[in-house]
């Protein structure tokens, strides 16, 4: 049975996490990127504003109300949703109560990256078990074309969010890179990531591609092919680096 409310979804079976048991914590399609191979759909407000979007107490008070009750298989609580998480200004508050009161759950926290530009932000999901950025470009060209940023923000900033959140943290850094084929797989841009990820040694690379339905109709899957030719490219860059989208078929 799930929890049909606007915070709280699931527990889903994660491609990547087990049963994952979801935090939505902003409104929706408010995030600081409108990317093309967004499933959610197109971000109505495209912002980098950090503030209490939903109440902390909201959020905490919907949490301890599921789980009080529910004794449904649970091995992640996540955050996530058709967003930006890291955008609400309580993730701090809501990670301590959850490790603190939950100790049985880990905490996945799923994030475009963004934000780890801001210190206060990168410190607030230290105590995640699971932090999962994603970094589809390492040239500003590739970037505004896929992820098409709220104003001010560039790639070199993020790069460097990350890279600095990366030295700090303790936990499972599984990085996600997105590949649209012709835009962010040039030999030049892999051979960018390939020397990025060998400098902040995430913990796992995973390489993902369209599942569903994207924002934008041109965005295609990358074929099974082109994935294991960019998987042996970036081979020695991480260990274990693997492909999570399903196969697709030619």
């Amino acid at each position: 049975m799930s929890y049909n409310h606007s915070i709280i979804f699931g527990p889903i079976v994660s491609r990547r996490l087990g049963f994952s048991l979801g935090l939505d914590i902003i409104p929706a399609k408010t995030c600081s990127l409108d990317c093309v191979y967004c499933e959610c759909g197109k971000t109505t407000q495209l912002t980098n504003e950090r503030k209490e979007y939903i109440s902390v107490v909201k959020i905490i008070s919907e949490l301890d109300g599921f789980l009080s009750g529910n004794l449904e298989k649970i091995d992640v609580i996540t955050f996530a949703g058709s967003g930006e998480p890291l955008l609400n200004s309580g993730v701090g508050k809501i990670i301590s109560h959850i490790k603190e009161k939950y100790p049985q759950f880990k905490v996945a926290f799923i994030t475009n990256s963004i934000l780890l530009t801001d210190k206060n932000a990168r410190e607030e999901i230290l105590a995640a078990d699971f932090v999962l950025p994603s970094v589809d470009a390492m040239f500003e060209e590739s970037f505004a074309k896929i992820n098409r940023p709220a104003e001010g923000i560039g790639v070199n900033s993020v790069l460097e969010g990350l890279r600095e959140f990366a030295k700090i943290y303790k936990g499972n850094l599984w990085v996600e890179l997105f590949i649209i084929e012709g835009i962010n797989d040039s030999t030049a841009e892999l051979s960018a990531f390939k020397k990025y990820f060998e400098e902040i040694k995430p913990t796992l690379i995973q390489l993902n591609s369209l599942d569903r339905r994207g924002t934008c109709d041109w965005v295609k899957p990358a074929s099974q092919k082109r994935l294991e030719e960019i998987q042996e490219f970036l081979a020695g860059a991480a260990q274990p680096l693997e492909i999570i989208t399903r196969e697709v078929k030619k």
